[in-house]
């Protein structure tokens, strides 16, 4: 029988989806989960969860499916234990330390591969079914024909989303956010950069919309053919949305599993009556029904993309146009029932006027709130309405941090919830466990042998897109050169079209991060093709590569998309036949460092140039899309390039530490690369990167990325900001002790730190 598998990113929203019937619930804890802007379950929680859930025949998957830093190796590790303990039904993961920690600590947990993992052909799956993981969550950019061939060609248990919220970046591979800010989605801080509002140059002037942000998922009406197809669970997206949403779209989707067979047209349009008081986005299919591959790159994006529709969700409610504060009664109550997690500005509840809105909003309606600036949204359960005597004036309860012209959006009515029978037992007083302080067993990689690197030397890399900048990058003198492999280039390589500049053994070719169902076995006969010709080198950036080349008697780079933030998920890929490593472009110093240590950095290519895919799509824009730069309201500009092999969008500065390359060379990685993937090659450029690396002159106009500061952490900028006030307290205490200087009675003279001084600053 197929799972019907639904959110629960919090108590409520797990009542609710057990109540209405889903078979199993994936939810979150405090730490290592893609969704760390929600409630998530505190330990006692879980565990009483775990037990409750059992009790009814249920299951319960656990998020874990974020990359993971080397310092926080040992917590991953404690946290492993601890769900060990616990005995949930599977974790679902992103980062490869935890197969490897699972494969020798930890056997008995059942491991899912998450849709951050990129998993979208049968070879990727080959892969996993032999490392030990269980169920395959497969990438939501996948068509009906793709899900058949990978269950066919498999056996694997799959699981698929069927309804919510989509990522327009294909799965596992964006970096909008971390670039912007150090926010990464592959650590579960993604801010929605996507779904901001945009203004583009195109001919004769500009033009404004909301350009890269997807309509919603709904595969009620696929759902008969999915199960035909063997899928083993359908998944609803969805841990930050309401328990009344979460309710709803269960319930839908419960109907239709259950009753399809005996009516399969009025079971559809059962569901879609439950289904109306979803007040989400326009919705979509996505990927399903399209006849070929090119008809799905060619015009997908029409299904998806609507530059017209807001970024947010819901009924438009209006325009704050007045605020004032909130009774206090009402303040304590809400507060009460908020997280640990929510911001302290959210927590100075207001009272809001709205205007503009064709809706007014009963206590337990859901709303959401959109900035003005863009900058943030917040969903919200509305507890009180106050109408003035004459009418005239109806405020609504709303979250601090919102002011007059914010947007409000109406996510769910409360004529759609419902009271559900709680899961949890009343007293959580004998649910005690908690990570221990278990200290991780020392791993040491692979130390390098002799001449096993010979493949590999020291030196600078180039990186190019096109053959034509083959010729161009001759300019840095590069000791080896790769080339990505898309559709103008493996039609050159392949043909033997351009006798080029480099040799066989100089060149790596560098293999596209998306490798899906509908174009492995194309690409594994071009690979035959092309080990046949002579070529050895490649970059393996999804892991479905690892499997073609599997055997094969060739040397394979894991490229910055097989993420290694960790030394644990480099053992893994050791121990896949990888000797050499490409540091992912979001990385930090501090942790390259930390994860690979003196004896190993020759394993290890570092880029010191690029304008990293920000996020990929695996369509070809609109024919209306005609621009190729676009800014935000904060005036950071992009550009979007559409192609044969999909579209990508790339900062307009590159991200450049090549100032540096003196000092990273003396720390033992001695192989840098400059990397013009999707652009192109000029003179000048080349000239001004060497300038910059002989002279140690930064670049003007260019990102650090996250090479300085890392990726965002909320503790360490609290922990920053606490630093910080202690300092100026102990220097303010040490002005008011100090003796006034001879000759000045220090009469009127000032103490402590300058008024309006500010404690940190940003983190660029």
């Amino acid at each position: 029988m197929v799972e019907l598998l639904a959110p629960a990113g919090n108590i409520e929203s797990l009542d609710a989806a057990i109540g209405e019937g889903a078979d199993a619930v994936y939810l979150g804890l405090r730490s290592f989960n893609a969704r760390m802007r929600t409630t998530n379950f505190a330990w006692n929680q879980f565990e009483a969860a775990v037990e409750s859930l059992h009790k009814k025949q249920k299951k319960i998957y656990v998020t874990v499916n974020t990359v993971c830093e080397e310092r926080e190796t040992e917590r991953l590790y404690r946290f492993l234990s601890y769900l060990n303990e616990v005995g949930p039904d599977g974790l679902i993961v992103q980062d490869y330390a935890i197969m490897r920690m699972a494969q020798e600590f930890f056997p008995k947990l059942e491991l899912h591969a998450s849709t951050q993992m990129n998993v979208e052909s049968s070879n990727a799956v080959k892969l996993l079914q032999g490392c030990g993981v269980k169920r395959m969550v497969l990438a939501r950019e996948l068509g009906l024909e793709e899900i058949k061939k990978i269950k066919n060609e498999t056996g694997a248990e799959l699981e698929v989303f069927v309804h919510g919220a989509l990522c327009v970046s294909e799965s596992g591979l964006c970096l909008f956010s971390s670039f912007l800010g150090g926010k990464s989605a592959n650590r579960g801080m993604c801010t929605q950069a996507c779904r901001r509002f945009y203004t583009a140059e195109v001919p004769g002037g500009v033009r404004q919309g909301y350009y890269f942000s997807p309509c919603d998922l709904e595969l009620i009406e696929k759902i008969p053919d999915l199960i035909e197809a063997g899928v083993d669970s359908f998944k609803i997206e969805g841990r930050m949305k309401s328990a009344e949403y979460v309710g709803s779209v269960v319930s839908a989707y419960r109907y239709v599993i259950d009753h399809y067979k005996e009516d399969k047209k009025g079971a559809i349009a059962a569901a879609k009556r439950m289904l109306a008081s979803d007040f989400a986005r326009t919705k979509t299919s996505y990927w399903y029904g399209f006849k070929s591959l090119e008809d799905g790159i060619n015009n997908a994006a029409s299904e998806i993309l609507n530059p017209d529709q807001a970024g947010g969700t819901g009924i438009y409610l209006g325009k704050i146009s007045a605020t004032k504060a909130a009774p206090k009664e009402l303040v304590a109550a809400i507060t009460e029932t908020m997280s640990d997690d929510v911001l302290p500005e959210q927590r100075h509840i207001q009272m809001a006027l709205l205007k503009g809105g064709s809706y007014d909003p009963d206590p337990g309606d859901s709303i959401r709130l959109h900035k003005k600036d863009d900058t943030g949204r917040v969903s919200h359960k509305v507890h009180s309405v106050e109408v003035e005597e004459d009418g005239s004036k109806r405020w609504i309860d709303i979250p601090g941090g919102f002011n007059i012209g914010d947007e409000v959006y109406l996510l769910q009515i409360k004529a759609g919830s419902k009271r559900y029978n709680r899961v949890l037992p009343n007293d959580l007083g004998r649910y005690r466990k908690q990570p221990k302080d278990e200290r991780l067993p020392v791993l040491d990689l692979t130390p390098v042998a002799n001449k096993e690197l010979s493949y590999f030397p020291e030196g600078i890399y180039a990186q190019v897109s096109s053959v034509q900048d083959v010729f161009a990058v001759q300019g840095l003198k590069p000791v080896r050169l790769i080339l990505e492999y898309n559709s103008e280039t493996s039609y050159d390589l392949l043909n033997h079209k351009t006798v080029l500049p480099f040799s066989k053994k100089q060149l790596y070719i560098s293999l596209d991060p998306f490798c899906s169902a509908a174009q492995e076995d194309k690409l594994k006969a071009e690979l035959d093709q092309l080990i046949a010709d002579g070529y050895f080198n490649f970059v393996a950036n999804n892991i479905a590569h690892l499997q073609m080349l599997k055997g094969c008697k060739v040397n394979i780079i894991a490229g910055p998309y097989l993420y290694t933030f960790n030394r644990w998920a480099v053992s893994w890929l050791e121990n896949q036949n990888v000797g050499a490593f490409i540091m992912p472009y979001e990385n930090s110093r501090r942790n390259l460092e930390a994860t690979y240590e003196q004896n190993v950095r020759e394993r290890v290519l570092v880029p010191v140039f690029a304008y990293p895919a920000l996020f990929r799509m695996r369509f070809k824009l609109p024919s209306d899309y005609d621009f190729t730069y676009f800014e935000d309201k904060e005036n950071s500009v992009f550009k979007v390039n559409s192609t044969a092999d999909g579209s990508f969008v790339m900062p307009e500065e590159p991200f450049a530490i090549t100032d540096k390359t003196d000092f990273i060379t003396s720390s033992g990685f001695k192989r840098l690369l400059i990397d013009f993937s999707k652009t192109k090659v000029s003179r000048s450029q080349i000239k001004a990167i060497t300038t910059s690396m002989i002279k140690g002159q930064p670049l003007p106009g260019v990102s650090r990325f996250n090479w300085k500061d890392g990726f965002y952490s909320p503790q360490q900028m609290e922990e920053y900001r606490l630093s910080n006030e202690r300092a100026a307290e102990r220097k303010a205490a040490a002005t008011c002790n100090a003796p006034a200087p001879k000759g000045r009675a220090g009469r009127g003279g000032k103490t402590g730190t300058r008024a309006g001084g500010k404690s940190g600053g940003k983190r660029r």
